[in-house]
């Protein structure tokens, strides 16, 4: 008599994921209301984004699903989750102040997770609330990867803490539809899913290495990562999708090789390693002197110069006069400042953008570079004021300048 087989485990990460609808909602709704209800009313789309890979291997299997509301606000949408498959937790205000029992309810089911015998490689924890970092320590302490999924500001420790952020700005054009690229698994720490030979050779096929290496090879030094980015996507578009599946231009300008360097330090450089080496690269003193250098260490506010700062503002600006959606908005601004000198990565814009729907700035056709960068400031105040940085009178004037281009100053 054969004996029977074991159970064999099913290709692919197994994941699990639990959802704080109540802090996910509010958030895309000060973001983007449409993107809201796409959330709340098609949850079977962005979590079909999320499972998919590049390949079979690195597909996520997510063997929980949960979503945690509170019941008296936001029954309506339980249909849409439970028809997606996901787990519902009515989650009702514990308190006069309407304190929801989304944490403890979520705390409790994901370390149930953690300690049971599913063998979960990836949790995702979809909220921006900083109250969930305690959790997400356990996870790494267990070596489990994490992802959040974040719909409004990030602490910066809570950031840090998880392996990988879905940030806002992504999480809306997955929602509405404005990108292609699947979120890639984060592959388990034991294995590599993808193996690096595989990216090479599709990267020396793409029509943009030929430019890279003319540009970086003929430059009188180490080369702004943002103004590189520029020229292999004018050279070869398909790349916008995701980098020759490489994800990010970081990775994908790694994999050029012939002599061509790039650290992602200072905001990206690529550099010729036959002429120059990262000793070359500007100090960091050169491009963030002082107190700026302290606020974008501890709020994750872009490391700009005022000069790159007030090109984005003025860019912005003159292209908000065009009937143009987010995505192309941080496209073209990025391009607008790369061709004035002043090369600003798209992940830069998309956070000034994310910025400004914080403090509730409307990007319409009225706006100038002036209350666009007034705006920002205030956005940046706010998170110094919330990273409890202290700074005298003279300190708050020198970010006031910095954060705003010196578009402020009368």
């Amino acid at each position: 008599m054969n004996e029977a087989l074991p159970p064999s485990r099913r290709p692919g990460i197994r994941a699990a994921m639990f959802v704080d609808f109540d802090n996910v909602f509010t958030g895309l709704q000060a973001l983007d209301p449409l993107a809201a209800k796409r959330f709340a009313e098609d949850p079977k789309h962005w979590a079909d984004a999320l499972s998919a890979g590049s390949s079979g291997e690195d597909a996520r299997r997510f063997l929980i699903r949960n979503c945690y509301l509170n019941p008296v606000v936001y029954s309506k949408y339980r249909t849409y989750w439970t028809r997606a498959g996901f787990r519902v937790i009515d989650c009702p205000s514990l308190t006069q102040r309407g304190k929801s029992s989304t944490d403890i309810n979520l705390v409790l089911d994901a370390m149930d997770a953690l300690s049971g015998g599913g063998g979960i490689d990836e949790f995702f924890i979809a909220s921006a609330d900083a109250d969930f970092t305690s959790l997400i320590q356990r996870f790494r302490a267990a070596d489990r990867m994490t992802t959040v999924i974040a719909a409004g500001a990030v602490a910066f420790a809570y950031r840090e803490m998880a392996d990988h952020v879905v940030e806002s700005h992504d999480f809306v054009a997955i929602l509405n539809g404005t990108t292609v690229e699947p979120i890639h698994a984060v592959a388990p720490r034991k294995q590599q899913l993808v193996p690096a030979a595989a990216k090479s050779t599709s990267t020396a096929a793409s029509p943009a290495v030929p430019e890279v290496l003319d540009f970086v090879r003929n430059a009188p030094g180490p080369v702004v990562g943002a103004m590189v980015a520029h020229r292999a996507l004018t050279a070869d578009p398909s790349l916008k999708t995701d980098w020759g599946g490489c994800g990010k231009f970081g990775t994908w300008v790694a994999q050029v090789g012939q002599g061509i360097e790039y650290s992602p330090g200072q905001g990206g450089w690529v550099w010729d390693a036959r002429r120059f080496s990262s000793e070359d690269l500007p100090a960091p003193a050169d491009r963030q002197p002082g107190i700026e250098e302290q606020v974008t260490r501890v709020t994750d506010v872009p490391a700009l110069s005022a000069a790159q700062f007030r090109q984005m503002f003025l860019a912005m600006a003159a292209r908000l006069r065009e009937p143009l959606n987010r995505t192309e908005l941080s496209r073209l601004v990025r391009d607008d400042c790369v061709s004035a000198n002043q090369p600003v990565s798209r992940n830069a814009v998309n956070f000034v953008l994310q910025g400004l729907a914080y403090v509730n700035f409307q990007l319409n056709d009225e706006a100038t570079a002036a209350t666009l960068a007034a705006a920002w400031t205030a956005n940046v105040e706010e998170l110094c004021r919330v990273a409890l940085l202290e700074f005298d009178a003279a300190e708050k004037l020198a970010v006031r300048r910095w954060a705003s281009g010196g578009l402020l100053e009368t």
